[in-house]
């Protein structure tokens, strides 16, 4: 039995040879499970079998798949699997879609909108500041001037204050000036001061209908933002509001990106000017200072011809001081405000009125937010828009509204009042001439007031003939609105335009085709409107509306037709004179004639010589 017992020992023993044996097909197989990487169709079925009963979360199918992976990768041949029996794991597009190499950005339309942003009002201007009259040199230095010198007149008068300026220019050399414009006025409040001069668009006079010099809130502060850009420093402010107060002094610049003041210096100082109240602006600026045509001493000159009422002082940089005395004690009328006229209002503007209107009916609101609506007009333009009087007009559709406008345009409404216009008048406009002119012939010409687009405005012209003035060029030509002088772009403006068409040799003045008349001659045209329309910011240039330029011309006109007596009269006097200067050369051989026909004596000769001259003055009106 021994024997047997070692025998099934051994037989125990001799397994793992066995398993030993199994190596050699192992190893066989490995040959041919390259076979299988590339194409064995039951290998690639075994392992998708597998993932499949695994599923697809699970973490022997993870482990699977991964080894199918890294035997793709090193056969470099695709294995096709069957989808699992449960539900797979979505797959993420964005690393099947990502090629070799790049690296995916953003889309076109994603780094356009990045760049975007809002722009700010001073920001816009600091790059565009030829709009508003800094396009050069010596045009910067006159508009700093005009901007400062029209505020405050503006306040002086809103005052009751009769105007007192006094205007500095400073040589500090290298094309630097430093500017003062000191006033009368009622000086500036303490917190005001920071949003008038350091913010763009900030006012008073844009949201009303008011004859005023500025309108659009721009021009000091602009003037501030060039000093700040050509020399970097602040605008300094120096105000005071009352008699029993010291004054407050400020240094404020513009921050061009938030378009927001940025006070760089606020104290409290001694007032120590020679006027009780008023405001003192002081600036550094890069300038050009020229005289002659559209310098500064010119805009000064006109300035005091069109405010009659304003005293000036001027010192030049080469220190010479020009005084332009007061020539009237009055202060003009004041003018009044208006409503917008239902005839210049356009759809738009219609639309946000009406949401804007405190009326509690649309019958209501028309009466309360539109000027020379009457209670009767109201009704007719409701029945004509076929629209009820008791209408809501916050909800008003926009066919709604379009209809109401078009029987607002059709409707017949009285003229917007006049008495919202200030002209100067014939006789201060005649006086400013004669005070800043050398000339033998002057004439001023007022037209009643007329309207454009529902806004009143009134025409002035005045014109000066001979003296002084240059014969061998054209004639010169001063244009104002509001009282302002506009020294560029007149080529652009209105005014020269009604000058040109004019033709001015009906009036015995000689004019090129297309050109201004020639001749001794200076003529002036003002327009006085609640809103001027100006060409562009800098407010050089009046737009050319039929309404004005047939005004203009008919004033034109007017002036034209007393100039043309005045020459005729001349013309007929020179004619008389010449030949009073022949009959009298031939009176004294006259006398000597009858001496020796009748035998007169030398008395008698003398006599009757003494008598023809006189009978001469008498018949020819000569004195």
């Amino acid at each position: 039995m021994a024997p047997r017992k070692k025998s099934k020992k051994t037989t125990r023993k001799s397994t793992p040879k066995k398993t030993g044996k199994k190596k050699k097909p192992v190893k066989k197989a490995a040959k041919p499970a390259k076979k299988v990487r590339t194409g064995s169709k039951k290998k690639a079925k075994k392992k998708t079998d597998q993932l499949g009963l695994f599923g697809g979360n699970s973490q022997k199918s993870k482990k699977v798949k991964a080894a199918i992976q890294t035997r793709k990768k090193r056969s470099g041949e695709e294995v096709k699997m069957k989808p699992a029996l449960t539900k797979p794991e979505p797959i993420k597009e964005k690393p099947l879609q990502k090629k070799p190499g790049k690296r995916r950005g953003r889309s076109a339309a994603e780094r356009m909108a990045a760049g975007q942003r809002d722009i700010s009002i001073s920001e816009f201007f600091t790059k565009n500041r030829h709009l508003l009259g800094f396009d050069n040199p010596q045009k910067a230095l006159l508009t700093t001037i005009k901007e400062a010198v029209d505020n405050s007149l503006d306040a002086c008068e809103e005052a009751k204050i009769l105007p007192e300026l006094d205007v500095r220019i400073e040589d500090l050399g290298n094309n630097r000036f430093k500017v003062t414009i000191l006033d009368n006025g009622p000086g500036i409040i303490h917190s005001q001061v920071r949003k008038i001069f350091g913010k763009l668009l900030y006012g008073s006079k844009f949201h009303r209908l008011k004859q005023s010099r500025g309108q659009q809130g721009i021009g000091i502060s602009a003037a501030g933002m060039y000093s700040q850009l050509t020399t970097g420093k602040p605008v300094v402010i120096t105000s005071r509001t009352r008699e029993d107060r010291p004054g407050h002094q400020l240094e404020v610049k513009i921050d061009t990106r938030k378009n927001a003041p940025e006070v760089f210096g606020d104290k409290i100082i001694e007032w120590q000017e020679v006027y009780p109240t008023g405001t003192k602006v002081e600036m550094e600026i890069e300038g050009i200072y020229r005289g002659g045509k559209r310098s500064v001493d010119q805009y000064i000159e006109q300035t005091a011809i069109a405010n009659p009422h304003t005293k000036i002082t001027f010192i030049n940089p080469k220190g010479e001081e020009l005084i332009y005395p007061r020539l009237s004690q009055e202060l003009p009328r004041e003018p009044t405000e208006i409503k917008p006229h239902p005839h210049g209002v356009e759809l738009g503007m219609l639309m946000a009125m009406l949401k804007e209107t405190r009326g509690r009916n649309l019958k209501g609101a028309l009466m309360r937010d539109f000027s020379r609506v009457s209670d009767r007009v109201a009704a007719a333009i409701c029945e004509a828009a076929e629209l009820s009087p008791n209408m809501r007009p916050k909800r008003l559709e926009p066919a709604q509204v379009e209809a109401l406008h078009q029987a607002m345009a059709r409707a017949k409404i009285m003229s917007p009042p006049t008495n919202c216009v200030v002209p100067i008048g014939e006789e201060l406009l005649a006086a400013g001439l004669e005070k800043g002119l050398e000339a033998d012939f002057f004439t001023s010409a007022t037209r009643s007031p007329a309207v454009y687009r529902g806004n009143p405005f009134q025409i002035e012209v005045g014109l000066a003939w001979g003296g002084n003035l240059s014969a061998d060029s054209l004639c010169d030509l001063y244009r104002f609105a509001n009282r302002v002088p506009l020294q560029y772009q007149q080529s652009d403006c209105a005014i020269t335009k009604a000058v040109i068409d004019t033709d001015w040799r009906n009036y015995k003045v000689s004019q090129a085709r297309g050109a201004l008349p020639s001749g001794p001659m200076v003529i002036l045209v003002h327009m006085a409107s609640v809103w001027v329309p100006f060409t562009s910011e800098s407010k050089e240039a009046v737009a050319r509306y039929p309404e004005i330029l047939k005004e203009i011309r008919l004033a034109l006109q007017l002036c034209g037709r007393r100039l043309s007596h005045h020459l005729s009269a001349r013309r007929k006097a020179a004619e008389e004179g010449r030949k009073h200067s022949y009959i009298e050369t031939y009176i004294p051989h006259i006398g000597i004639a009858l001496k020796e026909i009748i035998g007169l004596t030398d008395r008698q000769e003398k006599s009757v010589v003494k008598k023809l001259q006189s009978t001469l003055r008498r018949s020819r009106k000569f004195s």
